[in-house]
């Protein structure tokens, strides 16, 4: 699937990249052309348009046009015939007055004669005298203005050359180019697939161990139809806890799932999270007494947030329930919230294991327990702090994670406040 992914985003990229190089080639190309050639035309066009037989001047005074020794101007008669006013290079005259007969009223043409490029235009001639002087019955019709345009063509010529050399060299890199683009576009998605793959296998072998815990009890329940409810409360008891574990991952996937999808949307309204926290501190008194773990808050009151009040109860939940599972008997949880000027802090830290520091990085991954069997024998998924994550992302805030092996670990996250209303 990736092979036939990466070849069609390389031709693609290549061919993006090659119609650009052409058609910005092809449209700087037209431009010098049309400029070369203008600048030839509008001489040509100015000679042949204030010529004039007599004295050699021009009409109404106008200045005459800049000299351009390549131009040449000829006389067409009405019958056809063609004279030279002002005879040009022996050599040259023949020729251009071979085939300046070709030249069409009103058109600009391009000839290749003999070696040599000409371009030429005819006009009509506009003035009352129109008799030849040395030949009473040429009747002047047209000029024609023919201009020698070698030096123009040579360099179009050149540039079209370095233009072809330029495309196939042009063409090698837009074709590395784009190897080199699908290869970098391919990397986010081959990491999201990877991914997805490491969860699904995950969920899957996540999920394999309360059904085959669920399975086994059930059956073995019933071999002995005859036992009580009280003998087999063991049993029981295990199939509650597997069915309460599966179905505690079963809600943080969908949670999850719904993320990746941005389906999973936030109530949002004015919220007490100093009210929130001290109702969950209060949930995990018995916990307290159980794990013998001393629970400490340090909390301002009244701070409000604009957010949504269950995923924020959710949050502070899975920060406390962490530090509870990876704190020895005996040790202390503290949490804490206070207000700076732009947010409000929930910093959560316990005296347990700590995280090494090669693993910190990777504790908001999907599945990942540094401590497999503490992890499991504590009920967890290894999806909690991924959650924790996404809740605070989507609130706007950051969380960062201090912790020393042996020593213990900190959680502090960053929620932007909302103002007191009394404040």
């Amino acid at each position: 699937m990736f092979k036939n992914t990466f070849r069609s985003l390389t031709v693609l990229n290549s061919l993006v990249f090659l119609f650009i190089f052409i058609a910005f080639a092809s449209i700087f190309y037209g431009y010098l052309t049309s400029r070369l050639f203008d600048t030839v035309d509008d001489a040509m066009q100015s000679q042949a348009k204030f010529f004039r037989l007599t004295n050699e001047r021009f009409v109404l005074g106008a200045p005459p046009p800049p000299f351009d020794p390549r131009i040449f101007l000829l006389l067409r008669s009405n019958d056809g015939r063609i004279i030279n006013p002002k005879p040009f290079r022996v050599e040259e005259s023949n020729e251009i007055a071979e085939f300046a007969g070709i030249a069409k009223l009103g058109e600009i043409q391009t000839k290749d004669y003999k070696g040599h490029v000409y371009r030429m235009i005819s006009i009509p001639y506009q003035y009352q005298n129109n008799s030849y002087n040395a030949d009473s019955e040429f009747i002047i019709q047209e000029v024609i203005a023919v201009s020698i345009v070698d030096s123009e063509m040579k360099l179009l010529n050149n540039l079209l050359g370095i233009t072809i050399g330029g495309g196939i060299i042009g063409t090698i890199s837009i074709i590395l180019a784009g190897y080199y683009l699908a290869r970098r576009a391919m990397v986010p998605i081959q990491t999201a697939w990877g991914k997805q793959q490491q969860f699904v296998s995950d969920a899957s072998h996540e999920l394999r161990s309360p059904i085959t815990g669920i399975y086994s009890n059930a059956e073995l329940m019933l071999r002995h139809p005859k036992h009580t409810i009280e003998e087999e409360s063991h049993r029981i008891n295990t199939i509650m806890k597997e069915s309460k574990r599966m179905t505690k991952l079963i809600s943080s996937l969908l949670t999850l799932a719904r993320s990746d999808a941005n389906q999973a949307e936030l109530q949002l309204v004015l919220v007490n999270i100093s009210q929130i926290i001290e109702n969950v501190v209060e949930g995990f008194t018995a916990r307290e007494e159980i794990s013998r773990i001393r629970l400490v808050a340090n909390i301002q009151p009244n701070l409000n947030l604009i957010a949504d009040k269950e995923r924020l109860h959710q949050l502070v939940v899975i920060l406390l329930d962490n530090a509870f599972k990876y704190t020895h008997s005996g040790g202390r949880v503290h949490i804490a919230c206070s207000q700076s000027d732009k947010d409000v802090i929930i910093t959560v830290q316990d005296t347990g294991f700590g995280i090494s520091s090669e693993n910190v990085p990777r504790i908001f991954d999907r599945f990942f327990r540094e401590d497999q069997a503490r992890s499991r024998e504590g009920g967890g998924t290894g999806l909690g702090l991924a959650i924790a994550k996404w809740i605070i992302e989507k609130h706007g805030g950051q969380i960062e994670v201090k912790s020393k092996l042996g020593k213990g670990t900190k959680f502090t996250v960053y929620i932007p406040a909302t103002k007191n209303k009394d404040g």
